[in-house]
């Protein structure tokens, strides 16, 4: 353990990324007392309303960078493609959590993979492909049946392809930009699972309990906190995902995404370096929410509980149900109790396009799981609330 050196609260915080990711963590920190600045190409970005300045410039803007980090005492990130060479130039002024040499293993989804396997850690069936040829080449090779990834970029579901045989492989390559790709065979899932590690730089460690995750089209649909699942699976796949943290480093938060297989084996998919996607249940279920833990972290101050108080679950609200211009029934939602509704306050809702989620508690993971998918079907009319 090292000694603690906390960046206390009227410092400045800065992060790299306005999303929804960084607004709820501009929110948290806002909460505890800290100054919030933030970098994002988009000048309507969800988090310009909730931070003291906003800066608008690309992320692998390096002078930009540099203006923000020179404002803060400490900087992070919520997304992760962010240029390296901005947090080189970040860190010339402030201490850049989580640093350099995590993106450089998680951005390139080749290169995590390959980190990954080097370091003992169990995957399922892979290879990289950088020609049309090499891909139908490594399509063949792990059966047909294969999901593929541009190895950069490509969240929710962009930037991926469904492949249900080689017969299929022709032109994908060129479809997903004719960019190196990643081609991961299809696996057997009995469940889709995810942990979320926080590790200060003074080296204390926080985990909260694996979520279960359900996707639709590639992107998250609904999350649940705790995952019922067994207490023997919850024990592995949490020393599992302490264990990737450990070995990469980390300060800050890591999320590691794994699939439980049917035959039993437990496989990490892939790492997120941030507040995460199926972690937000923990602002309604758990004693200290993820965005709050990734302020302690990255300041060092001492981590919350990652108790859950209560089972709880979100679904996501994605631009579709905006389609025509009609505002989703928001006040049905709300009538089933313990229902809460969470908007980004994003300018344009797009198809497929996170807007905000709906988090409910229940005495069991199922019932909160029923609840929000209640909700989420009265947002469209399709439940009628009493």
């Amino acid at each position: 353990m090292n000694a603690r050196n906390p960046i206390l609260p009227g410092a400045t915080l800065g992060i790299l990324g306005g999303g929804q990711l960084g607004r709820m963590m501009a929110m948290s920190a806002r909460s505890l007392g800290y100054h919030v600045d933030t970098l994002d190409p988009d000048p309507s970005c969800a988090a310009r309303f909730v931070v003291d300045r906003c800066i608008t410039a690309a992320f692998d803007d390096a002078q930009a960078a540099e203006v923000l980090a020179r404002g803060c005492q400490v900087v992070t990130l919520e997304i992760e493609k962010i240029g390296l060479q901005s947090l080189d130039a970040a860190a010339k002024y402030a201490p850049v959590r989580p640093g350099r040499a995590v993106l450089e293993r998680i951005q390139d989804r080749g290169v995590q993979k390959t980190w990954l396997e080097q370091s003992g850690f169990p995957l399922g069936p892979w290879k990289m492909a950088s020609s049309d040829a090499e891909l139908k080449a490594a399509v063949a090779a792990l059966g047909g049946h294969c999901f593929v990834k541009t190895r950069t970029g490509g969240y929710d579901g962009g930037g991926q392809a469904h492949l249900r045989s080689a017969d299929e492989a022709g032109g994908v390559y060129a479809k997903l930009g004719g960019v190196p790709v990643v081609v991961e065979q299809a696996l057997e899932l009995e469940a889709e699972l995810s942990v979320l590690v926080a590790r200060a730089p003074s080296g204390d460690v926080a985990v909260y309990p694996p979520a279960l995750n359900h996707h639709e089209q590639r992107i998250l649909a609904w999350s649940v906190l705790p995952a019922p699942v067994p207490e023997r699976l919850r024990h592995e796949a949490t020393e599992l995902a302490c264990e990737v943290a450990k070995k990469m480093g980390v300060e800050g938060l890591l999320v590691v995404e794994m699939f439980r297989t049917r035959d039993g084996k437990l496989l990490v998919n892939e790492l997120a370096p941030r507040p995460h996607n199926s972690f937000h249940a923990t602002e309604v279920g758990c004693l200290t929410s993820q965005f709050e833990q990734a302020v302690r972290a990255v300041c060092d101050l001492p981590l919350g509980s990652t108790e859950v108080v209560r089972p709880a679950a979100i679904v996501n609200l994605l631009g579709d149900l905006w389609v025509g211009g009609q505002s989703p029934r928001f006040d049905r939602a709300l009538q089933i109790p313990g229902v809460r509704l969470h908007l980004y306050g994003k300018r344009e809702a797009r198809p497929r396009r996170k807007m905000g989620h709906l988090s409910a508690t229940g005495m069991t993971p199922e019932e909160a799981v029923k609840k929000v998918l209640d909700a989420q079907e009265a947002l469209t009319g399709g439940l009628s609330v009493s």
